[in-house]
């Protein structure tokens, strides 16, 4: 599957980089706190990110996974 997540993110960013929390939130189209309260979760259900020395970054595709996810269990 690591092929259909490139893909994923290839759509969604137009190439396959980390984004920024500010890129992140501009890409979902909501404000960065909403990205900042869903990194302060932690487990499983928490939001997919990466931590490279004290930046945090998110693979887009990822995280428009774990919405879809989050979604189809409110459902």
């Amino acid at each position: 599957m690591p092929n259909q997540e490139a893909s994923i993110s290839k759509e969604v960013t137009g190439n396959d980089q980390l984004v920024t929390i500010e890129q992140m939130a501009a890409i979902l189209q909501v404000k960065p706190s909403w990205i900042y309260f869903r990194t302060m979760r932690t487990g499983a259900n928490s939001i997919p990110r990466m931590k490279i020395g004290k930046y945090l970054r998110f693979d887009p595709g990822k995280v428009m996974q774990w919405i879809e996810t989050q979604y189809n269990a409110e459902v």
